[in-house]
């Protein structure tokens, strides 16, 4: 299946995008408020088997490499494409059919990925894009892989598994360098400096943050999700968790749900910050850990069918969180004032008819990317 490019809103955009970069995690937040507000959907790219009349598969997941110039999505179609940010362009497309794929995502190195396998084992697969050549297989997770959390600045990552594990593992060895055995351990981030990781274990409500060089001792801190936040929502205490993520200046954690809102969260002190709340509502994408019908037909199956990589994220610069919903896309302001009752509405209703279920914002420039079926680039409109 070819992608097809479309122009939306902005006729005459040319041959490439008019991106401007924001400095990536050094970007000051007066530099991306004057711009968060006016984000327009800017490109289209629509990928449909015309042959065969069937519909566009279901886009898993988003992810960007180091330099922001690329991005990668796994599809239900067994597919990762790769797409040119600058130019807005697609550039390639790899095929897992073998395997199947999920959870894609670029190491330090833009012509290596790694994801995680949907078929036949749940081994993670280490691939060189520029030939589509395997060069390691990482075996061990004897359950449904959930998440992939790539080290910020080494080759490790860490990779958790409806198996109660998770495992920390080095590029360069097809050995598990360790792992941990937990309660529904199905989500993990790192933070910025990589020397604290975080792992989220939604059926008991918590997330527990481990020094990254004795991850063997017991975690430093436990956050009770339940008890921080159970008097602004009940629904999506111990359930439903679709993201983990520290902001980039280190001091929040972002803890997504596919309910009417997500969890801020202090990264220090655990305590919650605010809840952010979504007018429209959560996706119909299942929460990582969750059972997920699939089967051969599954490029014909609707959202409620696939997990995603979380449709919420946070900007660059720590300020801002972005997150989709049944139709348009949301921004919260994380220097709003909060209420008493710590809940926080969004600041701005970026506007799309669409159901975004996975959203990944750019390291390095104001662009960010949405996706169900569709992928859609959005980009500041010059004119606002």
């Amino acid at each position: 299946m070819a992608s097809i490019l479309m122009d939306l809103d902005r006729p005459g955009t040319g041959n490439s995008l008019n991106i401007q970069r924001s400095f990536g995690s050094t970007a000051t937040t007066s530099n991306l408020s004057d711009v968060i507000t006016s984000f327009r959907p800017t490109k289209l790219m629509r990928r449909q088997d015309l042959r065969e009349g069937r519909p566009a598969p279901h886009i898993l997941s988003i992810d960007y490499d180091d330099e922001g110039e690329l991005l990668m999505t796994s599809a239900s179609d067994e597919t990762i494409q790769i797409y040119n940010v600058r130019e807005g362009k697609h550039d390639r497309s790899l095929l897992s059919k073998k395997y199947g794929v999920k959870l894609a995502r670029f190491t330090h190195t833009n012509s290596s990925i790694l994801y995680a396998s949907t078929k036949q084992n749940n081994a993670i697969r280490y691939l060189a894009t520029h030939d589509n050549s395997f060069i390691r297989y990482f075996e061990g997770h004897e359950g449904n892989v959930t998440n992939i959390a790539i080290h910020p600045g080494s080759d490790n990552f860490i990779s958790c598994s409806q198996d109660n594990t998770i495992r920390l593992w080095d590029t360069q060895s097809k050995h598990c360098q360790g792992q941990l055995f937990l309660r529904s351990p199905y989500l993990a981030a790192y933070d910025p400096s990589g020397t604290v990781f975080a792992v989220a274990c939604p059926s008991s409500g918590t997330i527990l943050l481990y020094d990254a060089r004795n991850y063997d001792k017991a975690p430093f801190t436990t956050v009770d999700v339940v008890e921080q936040c159970h008097k602004v929502n009940h629904q999506n205490l111990v359930k439903g968790w679709t993201k983990l993520e520290f902001s980039n200046d280190g001091k929040s954690l972002l803890v997504g749900t596919k309910g009417n809102g997500h969890f801020l969260l202090d990264a220090f002190e655990g305590s919650m910050k605010a809840f952010l709340r979504k007018p429209g509502g959560g996706t119909r994408r299942q929460a990582p850990g969750e059972v997920v019908l699939a089967g051969n037909n599954s490029v014909g199956m609707d959202s409620s069918h696939f997990e995603s990589s979380g449709d919420c994220c946070f900007a660059p610069d720590g300020r801002f969180i972005i997150s989709g919903s049944r139709q348009d896309v949301y921004v919260w302001d994380a220097l709003s004032s909060v209420r008493e009752n710590k809940i926080l509405d969004p600041v701005a209703t970026l506007q799309d008819k669409r159901e975004t279920a996975v959203v990944a914002f750019n390291p390095r420039f104001n662009f960010f990317a949405t996706a169900d079926q569709d992928l859609l680039f959005w980009l500041p409109d010059p004119h606002n």
